[in-house]
């Protein structure tokens, strides 16, 4: 068995992320991937929007008879100077992207995507070893969301997940999270395994979860610059960015299932990590 000691975390490492693929656009250029805009459905998730004094951009609602709770959202956008548009219910039945939409949508700011190098910034300025996570292809928003949740209250400095072939951060990821996408800096990459490769030069070591590796999660040592790879459900890690990590760990299995989900996987992790680090 591997261990991880002898790598150290180089805070003087610098290195622009971007150009290490041809592929990559310069961030300008790149806002259409990097960023796009959501919107938030139903009476009590509005409500929660606008009591968390987070920016709206508008509020839209379904023209008739207004009673309960939407008045109450009336009064607050009013006093935020929200712009509220009201629309006949065909329109708003367009709009919906849920069917139980309750008469009110919100549009809010597009989530901005972080970059790798603010992920490593962040433990620097903290002084403290970078514990980062790579998601390998988490198409479940609900287990990406989860995994944000756990991965926020881990301290886990940031999460990195691929351009294709992966949830990205909308509404839904934003309300199983329970906010935590607003507190965790989330990059998303053209290649995995580039970006493997370049946080080994940083000092990282790669860790990746597979059900058929030798080692428990508790008896390997999760301590240093670490990043921890949790692979898509049901599929587990890809060939190349399995063939790039450093060490391969499992979770014990005793039961006739043999898999766990993934963000309960990540959670396990995550927390012998915590545990072994404090």
């Amino acid at each position: 068995m591997r261990d991880n000691k002898g790598r150290q975390f180089d805070k003087n490492f610098k290195k622009d992320f971007r150009k290490k693929d041809d592929k990559y656009k310069e961030r300008e250029n790149n806002k259409e991937e990097r960023l796009f805009d959501d919107q938030i459905e139903g009476r009590n998730a509005v409500l929660e929007l606008l009591e968390s004094n987070k920016d709206i951009n508008k509020i839209f609602i379904a023209k008739g008879e207004k009673h309960g709770s939407i008045n109450k959202i009336i009064a607050m956008a009013k006093d935020k100077k929200i712009v509220m548009v009201e629309k006949d219910k065909k329109q708003m039945d367009e709009m919906a992207q849920t069917e139980n939409y309750q008469g009110v949508i919100a549009i809010v700011p597009p989530f901005e995507y972080a970059e790798v190098e603010d992920i490593l910034n962040l433990a620097k300025e903290r002084n403290e070893d970078p514990f980062i996570l790579l998601l390998d292809g988490i198409e479940d928003p609900h287990n990406l969301g989860s995994i944000i949740r756990t991965a926020e209250t881990a301290g886990v400095h940031g999460i990195i997940i691929p351009k294709r072939r992966a949830a990205s951060v909308n509404s839904t990821v934003n309300k199983v999270s329970a906010g935590a996408v607003q507190h965790m800096k989330i990059a998303r990459v053209t290649n995995l395994t580039d970006t493997i490769r370049d946080l080994k030069e940083a000092g990282l070591w790669i860790i990746g979860t597979d059900m058929d590796a030798k080692t428990y999660y508790y008896d390997q040592d999760l301590k240093g610059p670490i990043c921890i790879v949790i692979g898509s459900e049901g599929f587990g890690m890809s060939r190349l960015v399995k063939d790039n990590t450093d060490l391969l760990i499992k979770i014990p299995m005793k039961g006739k299932i043999t898999s766990l989900n993934a963000s309960v996987s990540a959670g396990i992790v995550m927390y012998e990590a915590v545990k072994q680090r404090n």
